[in-house]
Formats: C-alpha cells, sequence, structure tokens
C-alpha cells in the first residue's frame, strides 16, 4: 500500500479509508455488491453499501475480514444489536462466527446486550431485501428559552449552570470522586446538590440538560464510566433512572434530556460555529466523539470511535478492554502517545501513571524535542487518514479537536500533518472539511448552554 503520506513512526500502519478505497476500486469492474445494516432501538437502522469480491472466487477470506471491520465500526458508530447482511450468505456466516458468545467479538456481543437488553443477532438476507436507513428526525438542543439547568458530569468534577435565554447566569465546579465510590448514593446526592444549587439561582425551573459520558437510551444510563465501582445490581435499582429520577425531585413535569458528552461537546462546537455537519474528537484518556448532523441534530449514535478501527493491519496494537486490534484508542489518546515513545527514541519510566508520561512527551515538546515533534507527527497521519475514513459514516463539514494530547505546539503539528493527509490524499474532502481547535473558554461555557439547551419545553 503506497500511501502519499506516512505515518512516520509507524511504517506498518495500513489506512481503513485507504483499504475502503481499494476494495472500491478493485471489484469495480467484477464487484459483488453488499448493504450491512445495524439495528438499535425502536427499529432504527444504520446502513453501509459497498462492493466485495464475488464468493467463491478464493477471495472469501478477504472479503470477510474487510467486511468484519465495517461491520466493527458500523457498530461503534451506530450501536446496535442486530447485525443484517444482504448480498452474501458466505460472509453472514462468518461473521455471525465472529460475532458470537466465545466468538472473536465476544465482547462487542456482551456489551451491546447490556445496552440495549436484547440478545444480539446475525441475519443474512437478500440484497432485494437489504436494510435500509431508519432513524430519528426529532432535533435535539438550541433551545434557549426559558430557565434551564445545563449539568455536566464529569469523572473529576461536576459542573452546573443555571442558564436564562440562553445565557448563564450562574455556574460552579464541584470536585468529585464518582469513579472510585460503590454507593450510588453518593453520584445521586451530589448530582441533586447541583441541580438544587443551580435551581436557587433562578426563579424557575423549565428544563433541565445533562452532559455525561456513557450511552444513554431513553433518558436512561446504560453504560457510565463514572458508576464503575457500582455493583451490578445497585446499577440496576438505583443507576439507570437517576437523571430521571433526579428531574422528579427538582419539579413533577420538568423535560429532561440526557446526552452523551461527545455529543454535547459537539453541539456546543455547532453552536459556536453556527453550522451544522460537525465531528468533536475529544483525545485525552481515551478517544471520545460526538456528532451534530447536517440537520442540527444529536443523532441518538454511540459515537464511541475509541473501539472504531482506523488501521487495518492485523499486527497493530491491541486494546486490552476489547481484546481488539487497529482501534483508535491506541491511536488517538494518551496511549496512542505512550506506544510511539519508544519507536522516537523516549524511554518512559514505566512508574509513572499514562498521564504522567503524556506530560513527559509534552514537556519535551515544549522544549523543541525532535523525537516528541514525531510522535505528534504520527498521530496526526493517523488522525488525516481517520478523518477521510470517518467520512465513510458521517457528513461532516467541521472537525473539531479538543484533549489533553492536542494542547501546545504538538496540536498544531498534529493539525498540519492531518491537513496534508487530506490534501494529497482526499482532496475532494480537503475541499469541504475544516479542522479546529477550539479555545478552552469556548469549550467550557459553551458546554454548559449547550447542556441546558437540550430539551424542548413542553
Amino acid at each position: 500500500m503506497n500511501l502519499k503520506v506516512n505515518a512516520k513512526l509507524d511504517p506498518q500502519f495500513t489506512p481503513m479509508s485507504v483499504v475502503c478505497r481499494e476494495m472500491r476500486e478493485a471489484t469495480k469492474d467484477n464487484g459483488q455488491d453488499i448493504v450491512i445494516g445495524i439495528e438499535r432501538n425502536k427499529g432504527y437502522t444504520t446502513t453501509y453499501k459497498t462492493r466485495i469480491f464475488p464468493d467463491g472466487t478464493g477471495k472469501d477470506v478477504e472479503n470477510f475480514d474487510f467486511v468484519e471491520r465495517i461491520v466493527k465500526t458500523l457498530l461503534w458508530v451506530a450501536g446496535g444489536f442486530k447485525i443484517i447482511i444482504a448480498g452474501s450468505d458466505t460472509v453472514a456466516a462468518k461473521i455471525k462466527e465472529a460475532y458470537s458468545y466465545g466468538g472473536a467479538r465476544d465482547f462487542d456481543v456482551r456489551f451491546m446486550e447490556r445496552v440495549y437488553e436484547t440478545t444480539f443477532s446475525v441475519e443474512s438476507v437478500s440484497l432485494d431485501n437489504a436494510p435500509v436507513d431508519k432513524s430519528s428526525a426529532s432535533p435535539v438542543g438550541r433551545h434557549l428559552d426559558g430557565c434551564r439547568i445545563g449539568f455536566d458530569a464529569g469523572g473529576s468534577d461536576r459542573k452546573v449552570s443555571a442558564v436564562i435565554d440562553g445565557e448563564s447566569v450562574y455556574s460552579e465546579e464541584v470536585v468529585w470522586f464518582p469513579k472510585t465510590n460503590t454507593d450510588p448514593d453518593y453520584h445521586y446526592q451530589g448530582i441533586l446538590d447541583a441541580m438544587k444549587t443551580a435551581a436557587s439561582k433562578m426563579p424557575r425551573v423549565d428544563a433541565i440538560g445533562v452532559s455525561s459520558a456513557g450511552v444513554y437510551i431513553d433518558n436512561r444510563i446504560m453504560v457510565a464510566s463514572l458508576f464503575l465501582k457500582v455493583s451490578d445490581e445497585d446499577f440496576d435499582k438505583k443507576v439507570k433512572n437517576m437523571y430521571i429520577d433526579v428531574a422528579r425531585e427538582i419539579g413533577a413535569d420538568i423535560p429532561i434530556e440526557v446526552a452523551n458528552d461527545g455529543d454535547v461537546t459537539a453541539l456546543a462546537g455547532a453552536m459556536n460555529l453556527n453550522d451544522n455537519s460537525v465531528l468533536g474528537v475529544a483525545m485525552g484518556t481515551s478517544e471520545a466523539a460526538g456528532y451534530v448532523d447536517p440537520q442540527g441534530n444529536i443523532t441518538g449514535w454511540l459515537n464511541e470511535l475509541a473501539f472504531a478501527p482506523v488501521d487495518f493491519c492485523k499486527d497493530a496494537m491491541v486494546d486490552e478492554w476489547s481484546g481488539d486490534y487497529g482501534c483508535g484508542v491506541k491511536y488517538f489518546s494518551q496511549d496512542g502517545v505512550i506506544k510511539l515513545a519508544p519507536f522516537a527514541g523516549i524511554e518512559l519510566d514505566e512508574s509513572l501513571s499514562p498521564a504522567e508520561k503524556l506530560k513527559v512527551v509534552q514537556g519535551l515538546m515544549a522544549e523543541g524535542d525532535e523525537r516528541a515533534a514525531a510522535i505528534y507527527d504520527t498521530i496526526g497521519a493517523y488522525f488525516g487518514y481517520a478523518i477521510a475514513y470517518y467520512s465513510e459514516f458521517y457528513d461532516i463539514k467541521h472537525v473539531l479537536i479538543m484533549g489533553r494530547v492536542t494542547s501546545g505546539q504538538g496540536g498544531v503539528i498534529l493539525l498540519e500533518r492531518a491537513q496534508e493527509v487530506l490534501d494529497k490524499e482526499f482532496p475532494e474532502l480537503a475541499k469541504k472539511i475544516s479542522l479546529n481547535i477550539p479555545d478552552e473558554n469556548a469549550r467550557r461555557v459553551g458546554q454548559s448552554v449547550a447542556a441546558a439547551s437540550l430539551p424542548k419545553l413542553r
């Protein structure tokens, strides 16, 4: 695979975006159409159409390897509990084997079953019965009327704002320790205290918007790292409906909307840019993402790009949690920086925490160390190719980049290299997509106002 922009410290990097392009090219004269669909709650379905080599022509392994990566991506981009393969029983059979208990993607199956509380399945259908896109058309956010509470549940602090007609009249940040606390009453009381404080700063409360890391279905908490230490029994009894229960304590009929913090960050960026089709990517402890579609909607997709593959190379680093290779978490997070350090000739003290190791590299970067610059250069190449891959699934006009990994001069190098990839490899995307780093103040204040704007007044 000849890349026009190389990942300097990772010569085996095989971008998914280029793999997709090469598969389309290789099958344009004698390909077999295939449609991949992922179904989630309420019958919502997200599809991806492409071509593969005809079944039974000695390319069945290549077909599976390619389709499996697309399936994996769709699962973590949109979310779902049913995979539908239209156009190839051969590929569908191998996908079913992989996405089963004890199969290669056992982790993904169990995770999605927990999120959607439904048995996971794989279905093979004819092209005539291929799945079609079905999504919710209701816009979320940008409602600025009335007296609103905006709550942002972080892992180390919680933020709350009282917002009247789009203006924040009060905000506070309180340090808390949700990830180490086993008692869900600790979380409940902390959230309730924050809401009551904000409510006391306004004549009334018309709506409550919540921004929180995790997966939310119909305002219910399905998976969230804030409740890492809470037992499964307590999670089911006391956590799932926690935000709904707190809202009821503030007022009986107050509308509440809970959204993933990545989506709210993207919404804040869209409000700041006064535009839509915004993909926000935060590179910190992991890779977090959010998306606002061309109509200005938050889609209800998972947008868990940390688990979406960006590197097709089977020798790529494996994520310890999911047991899969080439996924975003090892490319666009502090793990990505740490992974590349030895290849740049930087030895990091193994006794340091991941955050401390990142600080060492950032310190070298601030001193103008060329080895540190090579790390950010490589991540930038990764990211440029990843943006092109994400464009296979998202309609993107703006990419917002944020998080600890992007701070300082390293972030500038990263963006420059990503832009070069788009310019040289994907000029049609380069004309359409702008890359941005929002300033810290716009991000912090904008987040609370965006969260407050989530619900529509009844």
